[in-house]
């Protein structure tokens, strides 16, 4: 019996002193979350009751080399509703879609979905943001937002690129520069009760956005404007699928212009600029909130906006850095200085044209079927003659022509500043035969980009240095203070200076006296070549016509290439592209500075 009340008496004492343990554990518990722990809990339970919205913050400019702004920021409002708050359901749904012109269905489906807060419509107007705050209807917000805004709508449309529904970069500067444009959004945290309603008098913490910066850039609105101009008014003469231009300085690689007609509103991206587009009845609304209004149609709606992207996807295209194509006998440059570099070529050497040239049993026919007859290699230049240039590319030789390739940069891109830059499509060295080195030493049979083809040629007369084709120069802040000074690489000496001499010397004579005499202009030294090159198939009678050209030729400050896709009737490059280029010249050298020279009587003669 005793044994029994001294092992009960133990038992009590263990089960108490287990008691003791927890209460002394949750004791030391509770006063290390209340007094160590204090700030961090603190912190998490307001979090439950605060409700956050972003302040979106202003993207920064993109201004041109004269100070005009080509994309800046226009005041809009982004219409919310908080589920908790609304009172009058009913009147909400009826106000916001008279207001803002959205149907009853998506606007009822957003006000009813039971969430923090609801995005009904974004990128409204600030007229119509204010008119619905005025209703004071409880549950919904108006915030103050930021879209982009181009002022000059399709003005170097595919350069600029524009932003989607949260102001990101989509395609053009506007992707390439979102590190720098795209500021950092700023907080709206107000308190809430338990059932999420908003506090009164409890006031809201603001976190203030930091807007982005600016870029600045060498498109120059002017220069760009005259040849958007050139270049649409021969595309429509032509009736041509379109035309690119690249205007640019050879010396450093800051592009003036470029344009790719027919360009498309920046301020409305996804409106096909075509005739043709999506089939009538099946194209939806975009609504700047995210979605798409309209009545689904199954598989058929969906081939249908899969070719309306594809559509969009073609207009959005840069064809300047897109795409490739058979560059013709503007590529004679690159062969022209890689045979004086390699010394298998003199002024005066002698050549034969008979309209033909045989290559293994290969019959190469010159352009003019009847030949040129004997010629120098000055006149071989001047007369863009196949044969001569055929000739050039067999002396020097596969491993030669390669080495000059990688020499030049042809078989790398040239990291211009744009997104979704081409390579060039060439034969592989083991593949090349003797007939694909006659026909490469002409411009056929492979592909480059037209910005590859314009930093080359670039590269080759301005004393032999390769440079970067750039738009950026400089990212500044509001206040003008600079960010940064954007820098480029140059590669110095891939030829002689005395090879890119004797160049820029035969390249003016194709102007003033050889198959580039459209381009001339009286008073102003020019250099240039033709060409006029055709696409595959061969059988369907495609042709692309370009020019290139630059000045003062002993000089160069400005280069520009035109390429004219598809033309019809006449498409020798010589007659309807070197024009463009006069009339771009005509325009912009003595916008530049550059001034007239005396000529001699007799050139005067010869380029009128």
């Amino acid at each position: 019996m005793q044994r029994n009340k001294t092992y009960n008496r133990k038992k009590i004492l263990l089960i108490f002193a287990a008691i003791l343990l927890v209460l002394l554990f949750l004791g030391g518990r509770l006063v290390y979350l209340m007094i160590f722990c204090s700030e961090y809990y603190g912190q998490k339970a307001e979090t439950l009751h605060e409700r956050e919205r972003d302040i979106k913050a202003a993207r920064g400019k993109i201004i041109d080399a004269t100070g005009t702004v080509l994309a800046t920021n226009r005041t809009v409002c982004t219409i919310s509703v908080i589920h908790s708050q609304l009172e009058d359901q009913e009147k909400v749904i009826e106000v916001l879609c008279r207001e803002l012109g959205l149907s009853e269905e998506t606007v009822r489906k957003r006000v009813e979905k039971v969430s923090a807060i609801e995005r009904v419509k974004s990128n409204v107007d600030k007229e119509t943001g204010d008119k619905i705050r005025s209703y004071n209807l409880a549950g919904v917000k108006v915030d103050e937002d930021y879209k982009r805004y181009y002022p000059y709508d399709s003005l170097a449309s595919k350069v600029l690129g524009f932003t989607g529904g949260d102001n990101q970069g989509i395609i053009g500067l506007e992707v390439k520069y979102e590190e720098y444009l795209k500021g950092t959004n700023g907080k709206i945290l107000t308190l809430t009760d338990a059932r999420g309603v908003e506090i009164e008098n409890a006031g809201e913490r603001r976190a203030e956005p930091i807007d982005g910066n600016n870029l600045h850039i060498s498109l120059d609105y002017n220069i760009q404007m005259y040849a958007q101009q050139a270049a649409t008014k021969v595309m429509e003469a032509k009736e041509a699928d379109s035309v690119s231009v690249i205007v640019m300085n050879p010396q450093n690689g800051e592009i003036m212009a470029m344009v790719n007609v027919p360009e498309f509103n920046l301020n409305d991206p996804f409106t096909l600029n075509t005739v043709s587009g999506p089939e009538e009845g099946t194209e939806g609304t975009e609504d700047p909130a995210g979605e798409t209004e309209g009545q689904e149609a199954g598989e058929t709606a969906a081939m249908t906006e899969e070719k309306k992207q594809e559509l969009l996807n073609q207009m959005w295209r840069n064809q300047c850095i897109n795409d490739t194509y058979e560059p013709g006998s503007t590529f004679k440059i690159i062969t022209a200085s890689a045979a004086m570099e390699q010394k298998v070529v003199s002024l005066n050497d002698s050549f034969y044209c008979p309209g033909y040239k045989m290559v293994e049993d290969r019959r190469i026919r010159c352009h003019k079927i009847a030949g040129h007859g004997a010629e120098d290699f000055t006149q071989g230049i001047m007369n863009s003659c196949n044969p001569v240039f055929i000739e050039l590319g067999l002396r020097l030789g596969i491993d030669n022509m390669y080495q000059y390739f990688s020499q030049f940069g042809l078989l790398s891109k040239t990291h211009i500043d744009l997104p979704g830059e081409a390579a060039t499509i060439m034969h592989k060295k083991e593949n090349m035969g003797q007939v694909e080195l006659a026909t490469v030493s002409f411009g056929q049979s492979f592909q480059i980009t037209p910005i590859q083809l314009a930093t080359t040629v670039s590269s080759l007369i301005n004393g032999g240095n390769r440079i970067t084709p750039h738009f950026g120069v400089a990212i500044k802040d509001n206040q003008g203070n600079l960010v940064e000074e954007l820098q480029y690489e140059t590669q110095e000496g891939i030829v002689s200076s005395e090879t890119s001499e004797t160049l820029r010397m035969l390249l003016e004579k194709v102007v003033s006296e050889g198959s580039g005499k459209r381009a001339y202009i009286e008073g102003f030294s020019i250099g240039g070549k033709t060409a006029t090159s055709q696409t595959l198939p061969r059988s369907a009678h495609r042709y692309i016509s370009s020019f290139v050209g630059f000045s003062p030729a002993e000089d160069p400050q400005v280069l520009a290439l035109v390429i004219i896709n598809n033309p019809q009737g006449v498409y020798y490059g010589g007659t309807i592209a070197a024009p463009v280029v006069q009339e771009i010249f005509s325009n912009i050298l003595p916008y530049l500075g550059i001034e007239r020279t005396v000529q001699p009587e007799t050139m005067e003669e010869e380029g009128a």
